[in-house]
């Protein structure tokens, strides 16, 4: 089966002189997956994920997404959610519910009215008027909304309340189809990594570890957490 998305040779750095932000990486990510994305700042993992989305140009080898290079066939079946809101301020959340299902094909609006209400968020609110973690969560329910084949979740419980996680973690399994795989950068490895089916740890725009969460733990006695602190010396 074609990987979801992969790595060929992937270089990528921002100028000379410079250490590579990514280092002639080699990945293949499976489908119906969740695999975490892992590593400390400057490991790369925010430069892989810009280049997945085609928000930057690589300098040497290849990222294909589902086969294919990064272009408009890939950006119809990935949904992002970078770490910064980029949402209009000025708009409801009915709004912008109103403009994704326009925008993207596999939106899902009843999911996404489901999920708003689960939280007790109220779509006739605009945006500026809802606080940093409730917008955070309107920008996940826009993501989980489509049936996409990858999610990539860049940091998707960092500014929420730890009693908002389980949720917004429980949304993340249950609003993707098994053929989607979804791919999460997160530094809160403690609180993810019980939804996690594999990881990838990232140093210096390399990959130093690709491996299942059950082999991890078994092989080393240890959690992925604790195996993270370990490598990276936390």
């Amino acid at each position: 089966m074609t990987p979801i998305l992969e790595c060929r040779d992937l270089s990528k750095s921002y100028g000379k002189g410079s250490r590579p932000a990514l280092n002639h990486v080699n990945l293949k990510l499976q489908r119906g997956r969740i695999i975490g994305l892992l590593g400390p700042n400057g490991s790369g993992k925010t430069t892989l994920i810009k280049l997945a989305n085609g928000l930057l140009s690589t300098n040497e080898g290849e990222l294909l997404v589902d086969g294919s290079p990064v272009g408009i066939a890939s950006r119809k079946i990935v949904s992002y959610l970078p770490e910064r809101t980029y949402l209009n301020m000025g708009m409801t959340v009915q709004e912008i519910i109103v403009f994704f299902k326009d925008f993207y094909e596999d939106f899902q609006e009843e999911r996404a009215y489901e999920m708003l209400s689960n939280l007790q968020i109220d779509p006739s609110a605009k945006l500026k008027t809802l606080s940093k973690g409730t917008k955070e969560k309107v920008q996940l329910i826009l993501v989980m909304s489509r049936n996409a084949g990858l999610y990539i979740l860049d940091e998707p419980i960092g500014g929420v309340d730890p009693a908002a996680r389980d949720y917004i973690l429980n949304t993340i399994i249950t609003n993707y189809n098994e053929n989607a795989t979804v791919l999460i950068s997160t530094h809160l490895i403690a609180d993810v990594e019980s939804i996690l089916d594999e990881v990838v740890f990232l140093r210096y725009g390399e990959v130093v570890l690709h491996a299942p969460v059950d082999a991890i733990r078994e092989e080393n006695g240890k959690s992925v957490d604790a195996l993270f602190r370990e490598v990276f010396k936390c």
